[in-house]
């Protein structure tokens, strides 16, 4: 029964866990930082149990904030009614702490999946899914998906820097070799991947290899695929989790990343661009499979993006071989990130709340997917 003014300021939902320190919380502060509140009121309910500054932050850009966290989904679910939600975002999909028995008792008119991965609900009660050209291209099998498919204009990332390090000079022209590194969460790994990275060390002499991990049985097995492809086991090595801090002061010590596959990295990616560190990435056959893609199109990096794992190959090798073009991306990645839509927060803000004014008008219409 919510008013159906197609004109009218939208009321906005978005719910989480993560409204913290997050990789979620991160790419969401620009969208929040930049919502127009004229047209657009901004409610989070907030299931965050350690509230830290990205909490403090992301509660500032709110119309309305809603501790939300002791609350059972029914309560929560009629919470969400009373406030008249127009518009409810689900920014968790299966992901730890999720409120999707929150979605199934349908409190809002429309609702929205985006940003925990870059998949589906599997669920008719949500009605679509945020997306954009490369994670989803026109013509792609979206059979997998119970939502209707969204596709922003740009990008479905928008990137907010959580350190203005600088990156360094590039490494390989003080120590003579290459660093590659990955410091995806290791989870993202697997033997298929560590197999194309061990061929990647043998297409370049010399080269090592860092890999973000915890302690466990899991090095040794990758040390032994090494071993059987005959690369001496030292040129890996492994980067324990760390602080922030330290986390892109380890970005000063590579020269070039590699994408996991077929689930490859968005926030690592980005900060990996950030820190003047160009990443080769794999095109999946799944949305998560394409995030590289989607990252490096847009950053202006189409180049680096491989159809197959003999052109992930070549390109390192390409790349790797070509110190001066590997000096100039140190130089350049960064103000070049800056000018890309990864950047655009305002930009980026207009396109989503286009896309919800486009959902609003359709279900003022009784065309929603619902």
């Amino acid at each position: 029964d919510n008013d159906r003014g197609p004109d009218r300021r939208i009321k906005i939902g978005y719910i989480s866990p993560d409204f913290r320190g997050h990789p979620i919380g991160r790419f969401l502060q620009p969208l929040l930082a930049h919502h127009d509140h004229q047209r657009f009121e901004v409610v989070c309910y907030s299931d965050v149990v350690w509230p830290d500054d990205t909490t403090r932050r992301l509660q500032s850009y709110a119309d309305l904030w809603r501790e939300s966290r002791s609350l059972p989904d029914p309560k929560l679910a009629e919470m969400i009614r009373q406030d008249r939600i127009d518009i409810l975002v689900d920014l968790s999909l299966h992901t730890a702490g999720n409120r999707l028995l929150v979605f199934a008792r349908k409190p809002a008119p429309i609702q929205v999946s985006y940003l925990g991965y870059c998949g589906t609900t599997g669920m008719t009660a949500v009605d679509y899914r945020l997306t954009d050209p490369y994670l989803d291209p026109l013509g792609a099998d979206e059979s997998a998906y119970s939502e209707r498919s969204v596709r922003l204009p740009r990008t479905y990332w928008c990137y907010q820097p959580l350190d203005t390090l600088e990156p360094g000079p590039l490494p390989a022209e003080t120590t003579g070799a290459i660093c590659f590194a990955s410091f995806n969460n290791f989870c993202k790994t697997s033997p298929a991947v560590w197999e194309v990275w061990t061929r990647v060390l043998q297409a370049v002499p010399g080269s090592r290899l860092v890999v973000a991990s915890p302690f466990g049985s899991h090095r040794q097995r990758f040390r032994q695929v090494l071993v059987a492809a005959g690369v001496n086991p030292d040129r890996l090595s492994f980067a324990p989790i760390v602080s922030p801090r330290e986390y892109f002061q380890n970005y000063q010590r590579v020269d070039i990343a590699l994408d996991p596959f077929p689930y490859g990295g968005g926030t690592t990616t980005c900060d990996a661009l950030w820190m003047g560190v160009p990443v080769i990435t794999l095109r999946g056959s799944t949305a998560v499979g394409r995030a590289g893609a989607s990252i490096l199109s847009n950053a202006g990096l189409p180049e680096l993006i491989a159809g197959t794992v003999e052109d992930f190959i070549a390109i390192a090798k390409q790349l790797a071989e070509d110190i001066p073009r590997l000096s100039r991306l140190r130089r350049d990645l960064r103000p070049q990130l800056r000018q890309s839509p990864l950047m655009d927060a305002a930009g980026f803000a207009r396109d989503v709340e286009e896309a919800f004014r486009r959902m609003w008008i359709d279900w003022c219409k009784g065309e929603s997917h619902g």
